[in-house]
Protein backbone atom coordinates (compact mmCIF):
# COMPACT_ATOMS: atom_id res chain seq x y z
CA UNK A 1 0.00 0.00 0.00
CA UNK A 2 1.09 3.74 -0.65
CA UNK A 3 2.71 5.48 2.45
CA UNK A 4 0.60 8.77 0.81
CA UNK A 5 -2.33 9.47 0.11
CA UNK A 6 -3.10 11.66 -3.38
CA UNK A 7 -3.50 15.08 -2.02
CA UNK A 8 -6.77 15.42 -3.86
CA UNK A 9 -7.97 12.11 -2.38
CA UNK A 10 -6.27 13.27 1.34
CA UNK A 11 -8.76 16.42 1.01
CA UNK A 12 -11.65 14.70 0.14
CA UNK A 13 -11.30 12.66 3.08
CA UNK A 14 -10.54 15.76 5.34
CA UNK A 15 -13.98 17.17 4.54
CA UNK A 16 -15.97 14.66 4.69
CA UNK A 17 -14.58 14.42 8.40
CA UNK A 18 -15.13 18.11 9.09
CA UNK A 19 -19.21 17.61 7.97
CA UNK A 20 -19.94 14.51 9.53
CA UNK A 21 -18.25 15.08 13.02
CA UNK A 22 -18.59 17.84 16.00
CA UNK A 23 -16.35 20.89 15.35
CA UNK A 24 -13.90 22.08 17.48
CA UNK A 25 -14.32 26.31 17.55
CA UNK A 26 -10.79 26.56 19.20
CA UNK A 27 -8.78 24.85 15.81
CA UNK A 28 -6.34 27.71 14.48
CA UNK A 29 -4.00 25.47 12.41
CA UNK A 30 -5.24 23.52 9.54
CA UNK A 31 -7.05 20.30 10.55
CA UNK A 32 -5.29 18.19 12.80
CA UNK A 33 -3.79 14.55 12.34
CA UNK A 34 -5.39 11.95 14.57
CA UNK A 35 -3.34 11.58 17.46
CA UNK A 36 -1.13 8.52 18.00
CA UNK A 37 -3.70 7.04 20.79
CA UNK A 38 -6.85 8.68 21.76
CA UNK A 39 -6.33 11.40 24.93
CA UNK A 40 -7.87 10.14 27.88
CA UNK A 41 -10.28 13.18 28.18
CA UNK A 42 -11.31 13.17 25.05
CA UNK A 43 -12.73 9.36 25.29
CA UNK A 44 -16.30 11.05 26.45
CA UNK A 45 -16.86 12.77 23.01
CA UNK A 46 -15.43 14.77 20.43
CA UNK A 47 -17.08 18.11 21.59
CA UNK A 48 -15.27 20.90 23.02
CA UNK A 49 -15.30 23.87 24.86
CA UNK A 50 -17.39 26.88 23.48
CA UNK A 51 -15.01 29.07 22.87
CA UNK A 52 -15.27 32.19 20.41
CA UNK A 53 -12.85 32.31 17.49
CA UNK A 54 -10.90 35.52 16.68
CA UNK A 55 -12.06 35.00 12.93
CA UNK A 56 -11.18 32.96 10.02
CA UNK A 57 -8.08 30.68 9.64
CA UNK A 58 -5.83 33.58 8.09
CA UNK A 59 -6.70 36.12 10.98
CA UNK A 60 -4.62 36.89 13.39
CA UNK A 61 -5.32 36.37 16.64
CA UNK A 62 -6.36 39.23 18.92
CA UNK A 63 -4.49 40.41 21.77
CA UNK A 64 -4.85 37.84 25.08
CA UNK A 65 -7.91 39.70 27.77
CA UNK A 66 -7.57 38.32 30.61
CA UNK A 67 -10.84 39.44 31.39
CA UNK A 68 -11.79 36.95 29.16
CA UNK A 69 -15.02 34.07 30.17
CA UNK A 70 -14.42 30.47 29.27
CA UNK A 71 -17.82 28.88 29.41
CA UNK A 72 -16.80 25.16 29.51
CA UNK A 73 -19.63 23.00 28.39
CA UNK A 74 -19.06 19.56 26.42
CA UNK A 75 -16.33 17.13 25.90
CA UNK A 76 -14.27 17.82 29.62
CA UNK A 77 -15.25 16.65 33.07
CA UNK A 78 -15.99 19.23 35.80
CA UNK A 79 -12.73 18.72 36.87
CA UNK A 80 -11.08 19.60 33.47
CA UNK A 81 -13.35 22.22 32.28
CA UNK A 82 -12.59 23.90 36.05
CA UNK A 83 -9.03 24.21 35.18
CA UNK A 84 -9.58 25.59 31.44
CA UNK A 85 -11.62 28.05 33.61
CA UNK A 86 -9.46 29.03 36.54
CA UNK A 87 -6.13 29.27 34.38
CA UNK A 88 -7.94 31.72 31.57
CA UNK A 89 -8.43 34.18 34.37
CA UNK A 90 -5.09 33.39 36.30
CA UNK A 91 -2.70 32.35 33.30
CA UNK A 92 -4.43 33.28 30.21
CA UNK A 93 -1.09 33.74 27.78
CA UNK A 94 -1.26 29.58 28.54
CA UNK A 95 -4.76 29.14 27.96
CA UNK A 96 -4.93 31.23 24.70
CA UNK A 97 -1.93 28.94 23.20
CA UNK A 98 -3.20 25.68 24.42
CA UNK A 99 -7.38 27.83 22.77
CA UNK A 100 -5.28 27.74 19.68
CA UNK A 101 -3.64 24.31 19.65
CA UNK A 102 -4.20 20.79 17.97
CA UNK A 103 -4.24 19.85 21.86
CA UNK A 104 -7.59 21.87 22.38
CA UNK A 105 -9.23 21.25 18.89
CA UNK A 106 -9.05 17.30 19.95
CA UNK A 107 -10.32 17.96 23.60
CA UNK A 108 -6.55 17.33 25.32
CA UNK A 109 -6.65 20.10 28.21
CA UNK A 110 -4.31 20.85 30.78
CA UNK A 111 -6.50 17.95 33.31
CA UNK A 112 -4.86 15.57 30.81
CA UNK A 113 -1.22 16.40 30.57
CA UNK A 114 -0.20 18.03 34.19
CA UNK A 115 -2.30 15.88 36.54
CA UNK A 116 -0.51 12.82 38.34
CA UNK A 117 -1.23 10.73 40.92
CA UNK A 118 -1.09 11.24 44.44
CA UNK A 119 1.69 8.92 44.88
CA UNK A 120 3.41 10.17 41.84
CA UNK A 121 7.45 11.90 43.05
CA UNK A 122 5.85 15.46 41.37
CA UNK A 123 2.56 15.45 43.11
CA UNK A 124 1.60 18.71 44.07
CA UNK A 125 -0.81 21.27 44.48
CA UNK A 126 -2.05 23.97 43.30
CA UNK A 127 -4.40 26.74 45.00
CA UNK A 128 -7.27 26.01 43.18
CA UNK A 129 -7.05 22.79 44.26
CA UNK A 130 -6.13 22.44 47.81
CA UNK A 131 -8.00 19.88 50.12
CA UNK A 132 -8.78 17.74 46.36
CA UNK A 133 -7.94 14.66 46.00
CA UNK A 134 -6.62 16.20 42.46
CA UNK A 135 -2.58 16.33 42.28
CA UNK A 136 -0.72 17.86 39.85
CA UNK A 137 2.31 19.18 38.39
CA UNK A 138 4.02 21.83 36.50
CA UNK A 139 6.43 18.95 34.75
CA UNK A 140 5.35 17.43 32.23
CA UNK A 141 7.84 14.50 30.98
CA UNK A 142 8.16 12.07 27.99
CA UNK A 143 6.69 9.11 30.10
CA UNK A 144 3.02 11.86 29.65
CA UNK A 145 3.84 12.40 26.25
CA UNK A 146 3.91 8.80 25.62
CA UNK A 147 0.42 7.81 26.73
CA UNK A 148 -0.89 9.33 23.28
CA UNK A 149 2.25 9.67 21.18
CA UNK A 150 3.98 6.33 22.35
CA UNK A 151 5.51 5.35 19.13
CA UNK A 152 7.27 9.32 18.73
CA UNK A 153 7.76 9.17 22.23
CA UNK A 154 9.71 5.32 21.66
CA UNK A 155 11.60 7.19 18.58
CA UNK A 156 12.77 9.82 20.75
CA UNK A 157 13.99 8.05 23.71
CA UNK A 158 16.35 6.35 20.82
CA UNK A 159 18.10 9.80 19.82
CA UNK A 160 20.91 11.83 20.76
CA UNK A 161 18.40 14.41 22.08
CA UNK A 162 17.04 12.75 25.55
CA UNK A 163 19.61 10.83 27.39
CA UNK A 164 22.49 11.54 25.33
CA UNK A 165 21.62 14.93 25.29
CA UNK A 166 21.76 14.81 29.07
CA UNK A 167 24.49 12.61 29.53
CA UNK A 168 26.74 15.35 27.99
CA UNK A 169 26.69 17.49 31.27
CA UNK A 170 25.31 14.89 33.54
CA UNK A 171 27.09 11.94 33.41
CA UNK A 172 30.90 14.09 32.57
CA UNK A 173 33.03 14.69 35.66
CA UNK A 174 34.79 16.71 33.60
CA UNK A 175 31.74 19.09 32.32
CA UNK A 176 30.69 19.16 36.55
CA UNK A 177 34.32 20.35 36.84
CA UNK A 178 33.91 23.13 34.09
CA UNK A 179 30.16 23.88 35.07
CA UNK A 180 31.16 24.94 38.77
CA UNK A 181 34.41 24.81 39.92
CA UNK A 182 35.72 27.23 36.67
CA UNK A 183 32.61 28.75 35.17
CA UNK A 184 30.66 29.14 38.40
CA UNK A 185 33.68 30.52 39.88
CA UNK A 186 34.57 27.80 42.90
CA UNK A 187 38.45 28.53 41.97
CA UNK A 188 37.55 32.58 42.71
CA UNK A 189 36.37 31.85 46.09
CA UNK A 190 31.98 31.33 44.95
CA UNK A 191 31.04 28.71 47.65
CA UNK A 192 29.88 25.27 45.79
CA UNK A 193 26.28 25.09 45.42
CA UNK A 194 25.12 28.63 46.15
CA UNK A 195 23.21 30.38 43.41
CA UNK A 196 25.99 32.55 41.90
CA UNK A 197 27.52 28.60 41.69
CA UNK A 198 24.79 27.02 39.84
CA UNK A 199 24.32 30.40 37.39
CA UNK A 200 26.69 29.13 34.62
CA UNK A 201 25.37 25.87 34.54
CA UNK A 202 21.44 26.91 34.88
CA UNK A 203 21.78 29.85 32.13
CA UNK A 204 23.87 27.97 29.86
CA UNK A 205 24.90 23.99 29.93
CA UNK A 206 21.01 22.97 31.14
CA UNK A 207 19.06 25.26 28.84
CA UNK A 208 20.26 22.78 26.04
CA UNK A 209 21.26 19.51 27.89
CA UNK A 210 18.32 19.53 30.39
CA UNK A 211 18.97 18.85 34.27
CA UNK A 212 18.12 16.47 36.92
CA UNK A 213 15.24 18.27 38.14
CA UNK A 214 15.64 18.86 42.43
CA UNK A 215 12.52 18.59 44.08
CA UNK A 216 11.72 20.84 47.15
CA UNK A 217 9.34 19.76 50.23
CA UNK A 218 5.97 20.32 48.03
CA UNK A 219 7.43 18.05 45.27
CA UNK A 220 8.28 21.54 43.17
CA UNK A 221 11.20 22.03 41.21
CA UNK A 222 14.30 24.14 43.11
CA UNK A 223 17.86 25.16 42.36
CA UNK A 224 16.80 26.45 39.13
CA UNK A 225 16.93 22.43 38.10
CA UNK A 226 13.55 23.43 36.29
CA UNK A 227 12.96 24.47 32.91
CA UNK A 228 15.66 22.64 30.89
CA UNK A 229 16.79 21.42 27.58
CA UNK A 230 16.00 18.47 25.66
CA UNK A 231 17.61 16.28 27.84
CA UNK A 232 15.30 17.50 30.91
CA UNK A 233 15.70 14.35 33.39
CA UNK A 234 12.42 14.42 35.69
CA UNK A 235 11.33 12.58 39.09
CA UNK A 236 9.07 10.30 37.54
CA UNK A 237 12.29 8.32 35.31
CA UNK A 238 10.92 10.39 31.97
CA UNK A 239 14.29 11.59 29.96
CA UNK A 240 13.96 14.32 27.51
CA UNK A 241 11.70 17.06 27.07
CA UNK A 242 9.10 16.75 23.91
CA UNK A 243 8.41 21.00 24.39
CA UNK A 244 11.68 21.89 23.18
CA UNK A 245 10.45 22.00 19.65
CA UNK A 246 6.77 22.14 20.30
CA UNK A 247 6.61 25.22 22.22
CA UNK A 248 4.20 24.68 25.17
CA UNK A 249 1.24 25.48 25.05
CA UNK A 250 0.31 25.68 21.34
CA UNK A 251 2.56 22.10 20.78
CA UNK A 252 2.78 23.81 16.55
CA UNK A 253 4.09 20.94 14.40
CA UNK A 254 4.31 24.02 12.06
CA UNK A 255 6.75 25.66 14.62
CA UNK A 256 8.86 22.34 14.79
CA UNK A 257 9.60 22.19 10.79
CA UNK A 258 10.88 25.47 10.77
CA UNK A 259 14.97 25.66 10.84
CA UNK A 260 14.32 28.67 14.26
CA UNK A 261 13.16 25.53 16.33
CA UNK A 262 16.29 24.19 16.09
CA UNK A 263 18.40 27.64 16.75
CA UNK A 264 18.30 27.59 20.32
CA UNK A 265 20.98 25.25 20.80
CA UNK A 266 22.40 24.57 17.22
CA UNK A 267 24.51 27.43 16.71
CA UNK A 268 27.43 29.59 17.97
CA UNK A 269 31.41 28.79 17.59
CA UNK A 270 30.93 24.83 18.69
CA UNK A 271 28.31 24.01 16.42
CA UNK A 272 26.94 27.15 13.98
CA UNK A 273 24.26 24.44 12.03
CA UNK A 274 21.55 27.31 12.07
CA UNK A 275 24.25 29.47 10.87
CA UNK A 276 25.62 27.25 8.30
CA UNK A 277 22.13 26.06 6.91
CA UNK A 278 21.00 29.52 6.63
CA UNK A 279 24.22 30.59 4.63
CA UNK A 280 23.88 27.33 2.26
CA UNK A 281 21.49 26.95 -0.69
CA UNK A 282 18.91 25.22 1.28
CA UNK A 283 18.67 28.21 3.50
CA UNK A 284 18.77 30.66 0.94
CA UNK A 285 15.54 29.68 -0.68
CA UNK A 286 13.70 29.17 2.63
CA UNK A 287 14.81 32.97 3.44
CA UNK A 288 13.62 34.01 0.35
CA UNK A 289 10.46 31.91 0.12
CA UNK A 290 9.91 30.30 3.14
CA UNK A 291 7.03 32.49 4.42
CA UNK A 292 4.66 30.99 1.61
CA UNK A 293 5.53 27.71 2.01
CA UNK A 294 2.82 24.94 3.69
CA UNK A 295 3.87 24.40 7.41
CA UNK A 296 1.04 22.52 8.70
CA UNK A 297 0.39 19.40 6.78
CA UNK A 298 -0.43 16.41 8.54
CA UNK A 299 3.04 14.10 9.42
CA UNK A 300 3.86 11.87 6.57
CA UNK A 301 1.85 13.99 4.33
CA UNK A 302 4.94 17.38 4.30
CA UNK A 303 6.67 16.67 1.08
CA UNK A 304 8.29 18.70 -1.49
CA UNK A 305 5.60 21.15 -3.26
CA UNK A 306 4.67 22.33 0.31
CA UNK A 307 8.32 23.54 0.59
CA UNK A 308 11.26 23.93 -2.42
CA UNK A 309 13.80 23.42 -0.13
CA UNK A 310 14.83 21.47 3.48
CA UNK A 311 14.65 22.49 6.49
CA UNK A 312 16.39 20.58 9.69
CA UNK A 313 13.39 18.57 10.15
CA UNK A 314 13.01 17.80 6.68
CA UNK A 315 16.64 15.80 6.26
CA UNK A 316 16.52 14.03 9.78
CA UNK A 317 12.73 13.73 11.10
CA UNK A 318 9.78 14.23 8.45
CA UNK A 319 7.96 11.86 5.76
CA UNK A 320 9.47 12.31 2.42
CA UNK A 321 9.43 10.10 -0.39
CA UNK A 322 9.49 6.07 0.80
CA UNK A 323 10.57 7.39 4.35
CA UNK A 324 8.45 7.70 7.22
CA UNK A 325 8.39 10.11 9.86
CA UNK A 326 10.60 9.66 13.46
CA UNK A 327 11.20 11.28 16.12
CA UNK A 328 15.09 9.92 16.24
CA UNK A 329 17.23 12.32 14.92
CA UNK A 330 20.33 9.79 14.90
CA UNK A 331 18.76 7.74 12.22
CA UNK A 332 19.30 9.17 9.07
CA UNK A 333 23.09 9.70 9.72
CA UNK A 334 26.29 8.33 9.14
CA UNK A 335 29.20 9.92 11.06
CA UNK A 336 29.45 11.51 14.27
CA UNK A 337 30.76 14.75 13.36
CA UNK A 338 30.37 15.91 17.25
CA UNK A 339 32.73 14.16 19.31
CA UNK A 340 36.92 14.47 19.06
CA UNK A 341 37.16 11.96 16.83
CA UNK A 342 34.66 11.72 14.04
CA UNK A 343 33.88 7.41 13.89
CA UNK A 344 31.39 5.72 11.84
CA UNK A 345 28.04 5.93 13.86
CA UNK A 346 27.02 2.78 15.78
CA UNK A 347 25.52 1.00 19.12
CA UNK A 348 23.16 3.69 21.24
CA UNK A 349 24.19 7.03 18.31
CA UNK A 350 22.72 5.03 15.95
CA UNK A 351 23.71 2.35 12.73
CA UNK A 352 25.80 4.81 10.07
CA UNK A 353 25.33 2.42 7.84
CA UNK A 354 21.94 2.27 7.05
CA UNK A 355 22.09 6.02 7.88
CA UNK A 356 24.03 7.28 4.86
CA UNK A 357 21.12 5.33 3.06
CA UNK A 358 18.28 6.41 4.55
CA UNK A 359 19.73 10.44 4.10
CA UNK A 360 20.22 9.67 0.45
CA UNK A 361 16.51 8.91 -0.25
CA UNK A 362 16.18 12.04 1.39
CA UNK A 363 17.90 13.77 -0.96
CA UNK A 364 17.01 11.34 -4.11
CA UNK A 365 13.68 13.65 -3.87
CA UNK A 366 15.14 16.59 -4.90
CA UNK A 367 18.79 15.70 -6.48
CA UNK A 368 20.14 13.07 -9.04
CA UNK A 369 22.67 10.73 -7.64
CA UNK A 370 25.45 12.57 -9.41
CA UNK A 371 24.77 15.91 -7.25
CA UNK A 372 24.63 13.93 -3.84
CA UNK A 373 27.16 11.29 -4.27
CA UNK A 374 29.42 14.15 -5.11
CA UNK A 375 28.55 15.98 -1.75
CA UNK A 376 28.44 12.56 0.31
CA UNK A 377 32.02 11.75 -1.13
CA UNK A 378 33.32 15.13 -0.17
CA UNK A 379 32.30 14.84 3.36
CA UNK A 380 33.65 11.48 3.89
CA UNK A 381 36.97 13.19 2.27
CA UNK A 382 36.89 16.14 5.10
CA UNK A 383 36.37 13.52 7.85
CA UNK A 384 39.42 11.96 6.58
CA UNK A 385 41.17 15.04 6.94
CA UNK A 386 40.22 16.17 9.77
CA UNK A 387 41.14 12.58 11.89
CA UNK A 388 44.34 13.01 10.86
CA UNK A 389 44.80 16.44 12.20
CA UNK A 390 43.35 14.60 15.28
CA UNK A 391 45.40 11.81 15.30
CA UNK A 392 48.99 13.74 14.83
CA UNK A 393 47.72 16.27 17.66
CA UNK A 394 46.12 13.61 19.95
CA UNK A 395 49.90 11.76 19.42
CA UNK A 396 51.77 14.89 20.60
CA UNK A 397 48.73 15.29 23.25
CA UNK A 398 49.33 11.59 24.74
CA UNK A 399 54.00 12.27 24.62
CA UNK A 400 53.26 14.98 26.23
CA UNK A 401 51.35 13.39 28.72
CA UNK A 402 53.83 10.32 29.15
CA UNK A 403 56.73 12.87 29.72
CA UNK A 404 54.81 14.82 32.35
CA UNK A 405 55.14 17.98 30.23
CA UNK A 406 51.30 18.71 30.59
CA UNK A 407 49.45 20.86 33.51
CA UNK A 408 46.77 19.40 36.03
CA UNK A 409 44.98 22.36 34.81
CA UNK A 410 44.12 22.08 31.52
CA UNK A 411 42.81 25.86 31.12
CA UNK A 412 46.06 27.06 31.97
CA UNK A 413 47.81 24.68 29.61
CA UNK A 414 47.75 26.03 26.49
CA UNK A 415 48.73 23.32 24.55
CA UNK A 416 45.42 21.65 25.92
CA UNK A 417 43.40 24.70 25.70
CA UNK A 418 44.62 25.16 21.94
CA UNK A 419 43.83 20.89 21.61
CA UNK A 420 39.88 21.81 22.88
CA UNK A 421 39.94 24.50 20.24
CA UNK A 422 41.09 22.03 17.31
CA UNK A 423 38.22 19.55 18.05
CA UNK A 424 35.11 20.88 19.90
CA UNK A 425 35.53 24.57 17.69
CA UNK A 426 37.31 24.51 14.70
CA UNK A 427 37.35 20.59 14.06
CA UNK A 428 33.46 20.63 14.18
CA UNK A 429 32.89 23.70 12.01
CA UNK A 430 34.89 21.81 9.32
CA UNK A 431 33.44 19.01 9.44
CA UNK A 432 29.39 20.01 9.77
CA UNK A 433 30.29 22.68 7.31
CA UNK A 434 31.21 19.86 4.75
CA UNK A 435 27.99 18.33 5.76
CA UNK A 436 25.50 21.00 5.58
CA UNK A 437 27.10 22.11 2.11
CA UNK A 438 27.70 25.51 4.28
CA UNK A 439 31.60 26.71 2.76
CA UNK A 440 32.83 29.30 4.98
CA UNK A 441 32.30 27.23 7.63
CA UNK A 442 34.04 23.92 6.08
CA UNK A 443 37.21 26.52 4.72
CA UNK A 444 37.57 29.92 6.71
CA UNK A 445 36.06 28.97 9.76
CA UNK A 446 37.54 25.21 9.84
CA UNK A 447 39.90 23.50 8.17
CA UNK A 448 41.82 27.14 7.52
CA UNK A 449 41.79 27.80 11.40
CA UNK A 450 42.60 24.27 12.18
CA UNK A 451 45.96 24.05 10.47
CA UNK A 452 46.72 27.58 12.40
CA UNK A 453 46.24 25.45 15.71
CA UNK A 454 48.08 22.90 14.96
CA UNK A 455 50.65 25.02 14.05
CA UNK A 456 51.37 26.42 17.05
CA UNK A 457 50.58 22.89 19.13
CA UNK A 458 53.69 21.88 17.14
CA UNK A 459 55.78 24.59 18.19
CA UNK A 460 54.88 24.29 21.99
CA UNK A 461 54.97 20.55 21.75
CA UNK A 462 58.42 20.96 20.27
CA UNK A 463 59.31 23.51 23.08
CA UNK A 464 58.51 21.31 25.67
CA UNK A 465 60.04 18.24 24.03
CA UNK A 466 63.17 20.04 22.94
CA UNK A 467 63.64 21.93 27.10
CA UNK A 468 62.06 19.22 29.05
CA UNK A 469 60.09 21.89 30.56
CA UNK A 470 56.66 24.07 30.12
CA UNK A 471 57.15 27.26 28.78
CA UNK A 472 56.74 29.77 31.72
CA UNK A 473 53.84 31.85 30.24
CA UNK A 474 51.00 31.16 28.03
CA UNK A 475 50.95 32.41 24.17
CA UNK A 476 47.32 31.59 23.49
CA UNK A 477 44.63 34.36 23.58
CA UNK A 478 42.16 34.11 26.66
CA UNK A 479 39.27 33.64 24.46
CA UNK A 480 41.00 30.91 21.89
CA UNK A 481 40.64 31.39 18.31
CA UNK A 482 37.21 32.09 17.19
Amino acid sequence: MQRRLGFQTLSLLLLALALGATTAAVAHEAAPAAPSAPAEAAVAGAGTAEIATHGGAGDLPAPVKAEKAFDVKRGYTAEAARCIECHAKETPGIVEGWRLSRMAHASVSCYDCHVVEAGSPMASQCDGIKGTDIYTSPMVSVKRCAKCHPAEAEQFSKSGHARLASAAIMDNPDMEKLMYHFEGGEFLGNTLGTGPNRAARATGCQMCHGAETELGPDNKPINETWPGGIGQRYPDGGIGNCTVCHTRHMFSIAEARKPEACASCHLGPDHPNIEIYLSSKHGQMFLTHGEDWVWDSAPDTWEPGDYTAPTCATCHMSGIGELSTTHNVNARLKWDLVHKRSVIRSGERGDGEKGRVDMLKVCSNCHSSLHTDAIMTSLDNAVELYNTYYDKANAMLEDLREKKLLKDDPWKDPFQELFYYLWHHAGRRARQGAAMNGPDYAQWHGFFQIFQIYKDMEDIYNYRIKNNKIEELSPVMSTGPL
